[in-house]
């Protein structure tokens, strides 16, 4: 099919590329961009009022495939993907089995081509089960389509230990995403040490079960070169120690959350379990870092951490309740209010913390509109105003905050691969 998309905003910080074009996409390729573009289209979309992206990827979903497909599937989230606008999500390893072998990574891509719906990247584990004991065979789940690897939900504690996995993944130029959390200092935690941890008798987890670990791996990646990766930064430590990684040259990246810069530990005062997350929600001064980092470029990625779990689960007295939220149907308004709206992100720097930077990062082969590309686009309605009910929800778990809120900015279009996709 020959798509053309006129009068829309193209905004692709790849090329710089941020102002007013037709884009012809033709055999699942992007043919050209100009001003005005005269062709004959077997679809034709006007969006006119609209910004028009490369598909955002999300380098930190969880899609609970194999194991407990009873909270989501590849199929369903991958289709939750494409409602929020991402077209390529990375699949973390925290499945039952762990996906640390080449077998499990096969399993995951050929599932996720039978679903068709947005591209699944794989993730495998850094050590066998998660066990933080031996490292897996990386170079073979790297060979099958595994773009990262991580013990997702767990650090490695053993030090020495991840110093060779780091030899071996820089050997591999492969990145290492680290969950970095001081066990210990974590204990029996069930949200962020503070005020309201203290007002509300829950067992806090001090900022430093954080920073602490950042730390320690960041001093690792300098020693080994590799390309270390910080998942879900929470703490205003943490932002400040990768800030000066990063001006010592040392290779690394970070993402944060919408969670994280759109809501602090305040919002548990009614025990919410929906708003138990991991790491936590931190306090309005981490808050005010993780928008700073963004605004700075500490912090390269903004990544949902989709983690879906059934209502009978999150009903549960707080202690027992499971940490996470899904993310992937919200991440983009929240952005557009949070970030946006209040001039902390201009709409380039969004679309490349969700879309560009992630590609670079994967050394994927989407994230651009740049002629010759595959065609992985959305169109955006940036003004309109919408409600996230629980009945619209995508995703086969409804364990989210935001439900109920009232929402900027939605998806009116995503097109895969030059297919235009059913919303």
């Amino acid at each position: 099919m020959k798509i053309l998309i006129k009068n829309g905003k193209v905004i692709d910080p790849s090329q710089k590329r941020n102002g007013v074009a037709d884009v012809l996409i033709e055999n699942k390729k992007i043919i050209k961009i100009e001003k005005k573009i005269k062709a004959k289209a077997d679809k034709v979309i006007d969006a006119r009022g609209k910004i028009v992206a490369p598909g955002f990827i999300d380098m930190h979903t969880h899609l609970r495939e194999p194991g407990e497909e009873n909270k989501e599937t590849i199929a369903t989230g991958a289709r939750a993907a494409l409602y929020g606008g991402f077209t390529t999500v990375c699949a973390m390893p925290n499945t039952i089995p762990t996906c640390d072998n080449a077998a499990l990574i096969n399993y995951i891509l050929e599932k996720s081509v039978h679903a068709g719906f947005a591209n699944v990247l794989p993730i495998g584990a850094i050590t066998k089960n998660r066990l933080g004991k031996e490292m897996t065979e990386m170079a073979e789940m790297q060979q099958l389509g595994c773009v990262a690897i991580s013990d997702d939900g767990d650090s490695v504690d053993d030090t020495k230990l991840l110093r060779r996995v780091m030899e071996y993944a820089a050997m591999l130029n492969l990145p290492v995403i680290c969950h970095c959390e001081d066990k210990n200092l974590f204990g029996k935690g069930v949200m962020h040490e503070g005020y309201w941890s203290t007002t509300l008798g829950l067992r806090g987890i001090p900022a430093e079960a954080e920073s602490i670990i950042v730390g320690r791996d960041i001093q690792l990646a300098a020693l080994t070169g590799v390309h270390l990766h910080i998942a879900h930064v929470s703490t205003a430590q943490s932002v400040d120690l990768i800030r000066q990684a990063k001006k010592r040259g040392v290779k690394i990246t970070a993402e944060a959350t919408p969670h994280h810069f759109t809501l602090n530990d305040e919002a548990l005062q009614n025990y919410d379990t929906r708003c138990k997350v991991n790491p936590p929600l931190r306090s309005k001064n981490d808050v005010k870092a993780i928008c700073k980092g963004l605004k700075d470029g500490t912090i390269d990625v903004i990544a949902t951490d989709h983690a879906p779990h059934l209502e009978v689960d999150k009903e549960k007295e707080f202690d027992y309740a499971p940490f996470g939220l899904i993310g992937l149907e919200t991440a983009l308004s929240l952005a557009i209010m949070q970030l946006v709206n209040k001039r902390i992100l201009t709409w380039p720097e969004l679309i490349n913390k969700l879309s560009c930077n992630p590609n670079k990062i994967l050394q994927h082969n989407r994230g651009t509109l740049k002629p010759g590309a595959i065609a992985d686009i959305i169109i955006i309605d940036p003004k309109k105003t919408w409600v996230y009910t629980k009945d619209q929800i995508k995703s086969k778990s409804f364990n989210s905050p935001f439900i109920d809120w009232e929402m900027k900015g939605k998806v009116e279009v995503a097109i895969l691969a030059g297919k235009i996709c059913q919303l």
